[in-house]
């Protein structure tokens, strides 16, 4: 208690000198963005983190689990959340912490204490920073996956596109594996267009599915059932020999719903069953 007490009033007593050395030593490290950061935003940025500190110190509070450290961890997660979008890299955001040690480092030095007793204050400091540093770079990491999560999501979504071919007709082209996550993208896509456009058909064309397994035949027929819970019938086009094959070999059961070999085929059952006719125009000479 008595450590952290004494580290406190260090940091009020010279609060200014170890914010300035500390700055400094910011803009002269090779971690510094100054294409990502201007110098008065990171001058900002380590003086409202000192000051949090000095004053969680003040409270004797060892812990940074404690309440006290509330401020400096909340202060700390916005810096790191607002690097990681910024694209600092992980090394470079927990700089921000772990470089105040020097400052503090001289700062305990000038102060011509005993031995024992600066040994004490520098083994606080190190284990308080060090906690510190590693929170950081937990935001950070929290951060960047959030953001490649909604980068995944975004990829996903434009990757099923459901397209409008024609009065009550939808098509929606798959490219690449369907997995789990893309089949709930591709339902959730495909119901809401089925509902804003009150469609009767909807073609999925697999054409660009590399390959068509049990788990794969299983999501698309998961599809074509909430597809037909909304009132709208499914047609899969786009079975070449080799998936015709493949799904025989595997015993997977698409009697239940029409398949055809190319979307222009699809297509042309969609427009017989929405009693559509399509003629070619006499082209006068």
């Amino acid at each position: 208690m008595a450590q952290a007490q004494t580290l406190a009033q260090l940091v009020r007593k010279n609060e200014q000198q170890i914010l300035e050395q500390w700055i400094g030593n910011q803009l002269s490290a090779i971690t510094l963005r100054a294409d990502l950061m201007k110098e008065n935003e990171l001058r900002e940025q380590s003086r409202s983190f000192l000051k949090a500190f000095a004053e969680a110190l003040q409270t004797n509070a060892q812990d940074i689990g404690a309440e006290a450290w509330k401020p400096v961890k909340e202060m700390l997660g916005e810096v790191s959340r607002s690097r990681a979008l910024q694209g600092f890299t992980p090394t470079e955001t927990a700089t921000f912490v772990f470089s105040l040690k020097q400052p503090l480092f001289t700062a305990l030095k000038n102060e011509a204490m005993p031995a024992q007793e600066f040994a004490d204050q520098m083994w606080q400091v190190n284990i308080l920073l060090d906690k510190l540093g590693l929170y950081t770079t937990e935001v950070y990491q929290q951060s960047r996956e959030s953001v490649i999560s909604r980068q995944q999501m975004e990829l996903l979504e434009l990757s099923t596109p459901v397209v409008r071919l024609w009065d009550n007709v939808l098509a929606l082209p798959l490219i690449g594996t369907l997995d789990s996550e893309r089949t709930q993208v591709v339902m959730e896509n495909l119901l809401q267009k089925i509902v804003e456009t009150e469609a009767m058909i909807a073609i999925i064309d697999i054409t660009g599915v590399p390959t068509v397994d049990t788990l794969v035949a299983q999501h698309l027929l998961k599809t074509v059932a909430a597809a037909r819970l909304m009132g709208a019938d499914c047609i899969i086009s786009g079975i070449r020999p080799q998936i015709a094959q493949t799904i025989i070999h595997l015993g997977i059961d698409l009697s239940q719903v029409v398949t055809k070999a190319s979307l222009a085929d699809a297509f042309a059952v969609a427009l017989q069953r929405t009693g559509a006719v399509v003629t070619r125009a006499t082209v006068k000479a």
